[in-house]
């Protein structure tokens, strides 16, 4: 790995000296975890709100604090980068859909395993059951 990758700078959150956010290889993150910003920015775009954030990601108070101060401090930079870490994600996603579409219509195709009768049937049962609800 490259020492670049290793670096992290610290920037102090606007409200608490000990919860940090920093930069890793992964982004901006709450020092001391792997949640990323871009992890709060999607319970934030969803309009969460802090209590239910913390409960969701295990953060403390101050935690989340110093990630929504950061969040609304650079809020323009934030939102740029949320906006291609989804495109990345999104991009992720058809590429492994497509990838995987053949071997999922050739384990579509196939015949169930006999003595699977049974537990196929309790599912699909299962899966119209939930199909109704919606």
């Amino acid at each position: 790995m490259k020492a670049s990758f290793r670096k992290t700078w610290v920037m102090t959150s606007m409200s608490s000296d000990q919860a940090n956010i920093v930069r890793t290889e992964r982004g901006l993150t709450i020092a001391g975890t792997r949640i990323t910003l871009y992890d709060v920015m999607d319970y934030v775009t969803a309009d969460y709100p802090a209590k239910l954030i913390r409960e969701k990601l295990c953060l403390t108070d101050p935690q989340v604090d110093a990630a929504l101060s950061y969040i609304q401090a650079h809020q323009v930079e934030i939102e740029a980068e949320y906006q291609q870490v989804l495109q990345i994600a999104e991009d992720n996603r058809q590429y492994w859909e497509e990838r995987n579409r053949e071997h999922f219509a050739r384990l579509a195709a196939m015949s169930p395993k006999p003595g699977q009768e049974a537990i196929r049937a309790k599912f699909q049962a299962w899966k119209d059951r939930l199909a109704s609800k919606v």
